[in-house]
């Protein structure tokens, strides 16, 4: 499968193009776009998409910024590619042009690109449920050039909460006086050093407590989750997909593991 890289020149960029040219799962390069790099692991990389023209690409994974939606979305939309969208921090309106996309062509869509995260929201989702008086909270902690706060995954999570528990609000930085209500979601945000993510819900009451935490040791699982989404999604019919769209019954080797 030929990959057309969005942000090929950042952190992430630079992991799935790296194991692309591994031929991971498959994946080939055909070329990159980012207005910051001119080239990277052999192939042409375009400053923006009216530049692309004769590559041959099966699919699109973006790891950019939220930025470059609208101008994604329309390539993506004029060409009826798959589309990846492993960037966060996207807007309500941003978020409504990748859903509206979905109705063309089909969108993976999602916040974090690991099946452990995506367990961990199921787990979540679970306790939640069975401890419906147990109060919630999520930390969550990455390197200090990350630019999005909270982080699209502890939103995830949060929304996953929500899903079993409708009363349920989220609750951005506690601060000032005041006590924590019973239905708030508290998501708190750390940034500092080289921390990859982290991300730990807290479910307890009066009584007891359960600490649900996913750590990633190298930003290489969420590439391999970017494109084992590319591996799913080439041939899916038009529509909104996620993590949870290619776990089904599969082992986490049958997913993230290459054959």
């Amino acid at each position: 499968m030929n990959i057309l890289l969005s942000g090929i020149g950042g952190h992430m960029g630079r992991e799935v193009a790296k194991l692309a040219k591994e031929g991971y799962r498959g994946a080939s390069l055909a070329c990159g776009v980012d207005p910051y790099s001119s080239e990277e692991c052999g192939v042409t990389v375009y400053k923006s998409f009216a530049d692309v023209l004769d590559e041959k690409i099966d699919c699109i994974v973006d790891f950019s910024h939220h930025s470059v939606t609208e101008e994604l979305i329309s390539f993506a939309k004029a060409r009826e590619l798959p589309l990846i969208v492993a960037t966060t921090g996207h807007t309500e309106s941003e978020i409504s042009l990748i859903k509206n996309a979905a109705e063309y062509i089909p969108v993976f869509y999602s916040g974090n690109m690991s099946l452990g995260i995506a367990l961990l929201m199921e787990l979540a989702k679970t306790v939640a449920a069975a401890m419906p008086e147990a109060e919630i909270e999520i930390i969550e902690r990455h390197h200090n050039r990350k630019l999005d706060a909270p982080s699209g995954t502890a939103l995830m999570l949060a929304d996953a909460i929500i899903d079993v528990r409708p009363e349920a609000y989220t609750n951005l930085g506690r601060s000032g006086q005041g006590k924590r209500t019973k239905d708030e979601i508290g998501i708190h945000s750390v940034r500092m050093g080289n921390i990859v993510g982290e991300h730990e819900v807290i479910i307890g009451t009066p009584n007891q407590t359960i600490t649900l935490k996913h750590e990633a040791h190298d930003r290489a699982l969420f590439a391999e989750g970017a494109l084992a989404a590319a591996e799913f999604i080439i041939g899916c019919p038009k529509g909104l997909y996620d993590m949870k769209s290619i776990v089904g019954e599969k082992s986490y080797d049958d997913i993230i593991v290459a054959n």
